[in-house]
């Protein structure tokens, strides 16, 4: 009987066991790039490897979804606080309008750490060109030149690769995201990957 016990209450633990993201073979990778944060500073490709990210477009005077995307990269940076080795990547699609000092302001109104959670602008080609060609993300203009983007939120790895994709209308998408950042933290860090 006590055999049985136990053998039951193995298998029960062995079922409950929190399981590592699955191995999936990346999307694409992050493509070189040179963007001016909310602060006024330079930031590429490489100061972010060793690092998982989150990233996802957005613009300042978006009448749409931009809010509740904000919003859901506002809760994730709230509860992995004081995680090192995450950030938030937040591109604005309207860099036109969205100069350092607007991204400034409008990260300050959502209390975001510029060294955890970081607004980037530049060159309007340059933007265009990362999005839809490097990040493989829907963006358009409306009939009144009013910019559409994707709803996605990308999650990448220490290596710069692309290895989730999740949309904001997701049931638990914060919860998901969570999960998608911490199987990735678990994962051993390459040579080429090395924390900043």
């Amino acid at each position: 009987m006590a055999v049985v016990l136990i053998t039951a209450a193995a298998r029960i633990f062995k079922a409950s066991e929190r399981r590592d993201i699955e191995e999936t073979a990346p999307l694409g990778n992050v493509p070189e790039f040179h963007f001016t944060t909310q602060e006024g500073k330079t930031l590429t490709r490489a100061d972010l490897l060793g690092k998982v990210w989150v990233v996802d477009f957005f613009f300042t005077r978006c009448p749409g979804p931009c809010p509740v995307m904000t919003s859901r990269m506002a809760e994730v940076s709230r509860a992995l606080n004081k995680t090192k080795d995450v950030r938030l990547v937040s591109v604005s699609i309207d860099p036109t309008h969205d100069t350092p000092e607007v991204l400034a302001q409008y990260a300050s109104r959502l209390n975001a750490d510029p060294s955890r959670w970081i607004f980037l602008t530049g060159p309007q080609k340059e933007i265009e060109d990362f999005t839809q060609r490097g990040m493989l993300q829907v963006l358009a203009k409306d009939p009144n030149n009013v910019p559409t983007h994707s709803t996605r939120f990308l999650v990448i790895d220490r290596e710069g690769r692309i290895r989730k994709s999740r949309n904001l209308d997701e049931p638990e998408l914060v919860q998901k995201l969570f999960m998608d950042i911490g199987g990735l933290l678990r994962e051993p860090i390459s040579g080429t990957a090395s924390p900043k």
